[in-house]
């Protein structure tokens, strides 16, 4: 036997099965010794999936405290015991342990991913060795062996076949081809050929759904197409555009509140002021600037996303992948069972030169015929519920036959079967025999080329005329043109039932009934879904493994593609470079004949181009791609175990329309979070201007640390948490996706947090120098007091970008109002419950200075109703 590495470069399907046999070392009646079979299984190794650079729990569970942001979140834990805050430490830790929780079991699951493509392998197998046939374990297969198959089988090995009787093939799950595949034993010349086109050679994984065949096994365990998508699958996962965001947002903002800290405990130590009032002050500034809110508000607004989501038929595997979904700007969509029903469907016959878009009822030669032979050469059978079952093609056929009223029961008690001519892949056609009063009627079905030949006449309304056989083989090939599958139908006239079934005499001189054209069409909902997506500035993408004809149809009737428009089939895409593709990658909208990894190259291609890219897809042929998208959407009904593990998100309708609501949930959830990190960085702008400008003002530090730790804890607590509450701005879904390289900060939300910043600063400021200025001995509390006020105003501000309030209303958040209830009793419990005064370093204020303090911190308010004013004039900070 050759080598592994030598046997990795056969190309299996050029060889005769002779060949193939010797090049294995095997033999065609006999198989393997059983002596041979031990030695090669210790040479090659069990056929089974193996788990590669699969890491320890414990190793997983503390590689998620090594982000940035959570370095900084527990060094701001061990600031906060230092100064005697054991509120926050505790508060901060716990944030910090369950952020490290979900995350770890984000990952551990999506590691499940290798244990479900396992779950597909073939317990058993039949083999022959030393010339008997008998049960082994598919574990044990080695290369060389010779192996038996019926119909039900799941393939244990990737074989080289070698005798078949009508085997049929479904390898949807593994090439997208939306139906079973008629095998056949001859070499194929042709070296590089898709999966989907090796048709002398059957795949680990797949399903037998008709015949029986032998087979040589050629790979075992991941030397299968099984195994090198197993291999593909054991790569890293990328983080998300949300993880990328803010990891840079903590990396900039520790640094920045480091330099400010540094600059305010030296200027107050300059000054005069006690250099430990200032250290302390400067690490609470440090604690507060932090928002340790950030990862509990992100996660709580990624799960009620995901709750929402499940309602609507989406189930999100990790969190991040809800946000992710707004950022996306391609969806790449696999066409069987997601973009399609997965159902055969007749989509067009044609007889005596008309063409119809189904069988009609109650209308005379030739339809009649049509519908007999539809319905009765036919194996698919109905259960007692009415559901049909068999091969997908004559499922399609039966339906459409029973639509036009062809009752098969009926039909089969007049004109019973009394003998057939099975399919054969040689033949390419299927023959029944049918008792019709004293004479037998011979129905005939198959490829066009094959039975057209055959056909001395044709039928019309008035009986038998002329046939014209160029003209219908023409027909037959547009309608195969568009993308459906084209049969043919005729029929014969028998004294009786031959004593021999001799094909080469009964099927000639055939009279010619007519073409059917069937399809698996597109899912109804699946073309305003694409549209929606065009809308929102999202790029569909079909990726198939499908014949580029069908390809081009279902992209056609979808919108995805135009007349005339490119589909790349998979051998053109393998004679690209990834940089040549790169160059074309965004202008083509269609791809067929796909291999696995070549739609790992598709994503990359559009990955290294800047792009986020989704990948939807049910089988086990598209859960590499599903892992290394930046989401994976996986079919929940129809789709395999392999695809939902290895994705971000499940559609349990499998429909694609729901990935619509899924994008515009991701935008509103991102919309969220910047509402929150432009509320808390604005807050702590705010609160670090106060402290950093007044001893250059000349003023006294206006706040103690324990009032910067309350203001941090009661204003970015409830009121900051409730935002994640806050409902879709309108026209969500009329603007492009954010550029994948956009900062978290862009359209002016820097600039946002600087101003208001400011502004809030200087109301505070403006108040401690006014209130020092008359004498007052409350000006501290009062400084305190409208420094939290002002935040609350600016919270209800920023409610939206660009809407104003009023035209919100108040009330359609009402989580928000009544957070800012209890944040406005809490501040007033600070300053009037007198056993929190000491504690709190307050004082009362009395009605004229609280009224006082409301009109100051209303300012901060109606400054951002203003700037909102502007953007939507288009004034102020572009397309904001």
């Amino acid at each position: 036997m050759a080598s592994d590495s030598g046997e990795s470069l056969v190309h299996w399907h050029g060889l005769d099965s002779a060949a193939a046999a010797a090049h294995l070392g095997s033999d065609l009646d006999q198989g393997l010794t059983a002596d041979a079979a031990a030695a090669r299984l210790a040479q090659a190794g069990p056929n089974i999936l193996k788990e590669t650079g699969r890491r320890h729990p414990l190793v997983m569970l503390a590689s998620q405290f090594t982000d940035f942001m959570i370095l900084v979140l527990i060094a701001a834990a061990i600031i906060a015991g230092f100064i005697g805050e054991p509120q926050d430490t505790i508060a901060i830790v716990v944030i910090v342990f369950l952020n490290g929780i979900l995350g770890f079991v984000q990952e551990y699951r999506a590691e499940r991913a290798m244990a479900a493509l396992k779950q597909m392998a073939s317990p058993q197998a039949r083999v022959i060795r030393d010339g008997q046939s008998g049960q082994i374990d598919a574990v044990d297969l080695v290369p060389g062996d010779l192996v038996e198959l019926e119909a039900g089988n799941i393939l244990p090995a990737d074989l080289r076949l070698t005798e078949l009787a009508a085997l049929k093939v479904d390898e949807s799950a593994l090439t997208g081809e939306s139906q079973p595949v008629d095998k056949q034993l001859a070499s194929l010349e042709e070296t590089e050929l898709p999966l989907g086109d090796r048709l002398n050679l059957a795949y680990k994984g797949t399903v037998v759904t008709y015949g029986r065949a032998r087979g040589l096994v050629v790979a075992t365990g991941m030397k299968t197409e099984l195994g090198k998508i197993a291999a593909l699958l054991s790569g890293e996962s990328g983080k998300t555009p949300l993880q990328k965001r803010l990891a840079r947002f903590g990396q900039h903002l520790a640094l920045v509140v480091l330099a400010v800290c540094v600059i305010i405990f030296v200027a107050g130590w300059l000054r005069g002021e006690p250099p430990l009032l200032m250290l302390l002050t400067a690490i609470s500034l440090a604690v507060a600037a932090i928002p340790e809110a950030l990862p509990a508000v992100v996660t709580i607004s990624l799960a009620l996303g995901a709750a929402r989501l499940v309602k609507q038929n989406a189930l999100i595997r990790r969190l991040p992948a809800v946000e992710t979904l707004g950022s996306v700007t391609y969806i790449c969509s696999d066409k069987t069972g997601t973009l399609t029903l997965n159902q055969m469907q007749v989509d067009r016959v044609l007889a005596a030169g008309e063409t119809r878009s189904g069988l009609p009822r109650a209308e005379g030669a030739p339809w009649r015929e049509l519908g007999l032979v539809m319905a009765l050469c036919n194996d698919a059978v109905a259960d007692a519920d009415g559901k049909l079952a068999g091969d997908p093609t004559e499922t399609a056929l039966l339906e459409a036959a029973q639509a036009a009223g062809f009752d098969k029961a009926a039909l089969q008690q007049s004109l019973p079967r009394v003998a057939e001519l099975p399919f054969d892949s040689d033949r390419a056609r299927m023959s029944t025999l049918h008792r019709d009063g004293e004479t037998v009627l011979m129905l005939v079905k198959g490829a066009p080329e094959g039975v057209l030949a055959l056909c001395i006449d044709q039928l019309d309304a008035g009986g038998t005329t002329t046939i014209d056989q160029a003209a219908l083989q023409d027909e037959a090939e547009q309608l195969a043109a568009q993308g459906l599958r084209v049969l043919a139908f005729a029929l014969k006239r028998l004294p009786a039932v031959p004593d021999a079934l001799d094909t080469a005499t009964l099927e000639a001189g055939l009279s010619f009934i007519g073409l059917a054209g069937m399809i698996d069409p597109p899912r109804p909902e699946a073309a305003d879904a694409v549209a929606a997506c065009k809308t929102a500035g999202i790029v569909p993408v079909m990726i198939t493994g499908d014949h580029p004809a069908t390809a081009r149809a279902i992209a056609s009737r979808l919108g995805i593609i135009e007349d005339g428009g490119r589909v790349l089939t998979g051998s053109e895409l393998a004679r690209l470079s990834l940089a040549e593709f790169e160059h074309e990658v965004e202008s083509v909208r269609v791809y067929a004949r796909i291999n696995p990894e070549q739609k790992i190259k598709i994503v990359q291609a559009l990955q290294d181009q800047g792009e986020f890219v989704a990948m939807t897809g049910d089988g086990v042929n598209d859960a590499p791609a599903l892992k290394m998208a930046d989401i994976g959407v996986a079919m929940g009904r129809g789709g395999t175990d392999v695809a939902r593990e290895a994705a971000a998100m499940t559609l349990l309708d499998d429909n694609f329309a729901t990935i619509v609501h899924a994008v515009r949930e991701g935008r509103r959830i991102f919309d969220n979070i910047r509402k929150f990190v432009k509320y808390t960085m604005t807050s702590n702008s705010g609160e670090i201007w106060t402290i950093f400008l007044a001893p250059f003002l000349g003023l006294p530090i206006p706040l103690l640390p324990i009032h910067i730790l309350w203001i941090n804890l009661v204003t970015d607590g409830l009121p900051g948490l409730a935002l994640a509450n806050e409902p879709a701005e309108r026209n969500l879904m009329q603007r492009p996706p954010r550029p994948p390289k956009e900062s978290i900060f862009a359209h002016g939300m820097w600039q946002h947090i600087l101003w208001v910043g400011l502004l809030m600063g200087g109301v505070s400021l403006l108040t401690q120098a006014w209130t020092i200025h008359v004498g007052s001995a409350h000006w501290q509390s009062m400084v305190f007091t409208v420094l939290t006020l002002s935040q609350l105003g600016h919270v209800l501000a920023i409610r939206s970008e660009r809407e104003s309030l009023f035209s919100q209303g108040v009330l359609s958040n009402r989580l928000l109002v009544g957070a800012l209830l209890l944040t406005f009793a809490l501040q007033m419990a600070v300053l009037y419950v007198p056993w929190l005064n000491p504690i709190f370093k307050t004082e009362p204020l009395s009605l004229g200075e609280l009224a006082l303090c409301l009109a100051l911190s209303s300012v901060v308010f109606f400054g951002v109703e203003i700037e909102k004013w502007l953007v939507r004039r288009g004034r102020l900070y572009g397309a904001a």
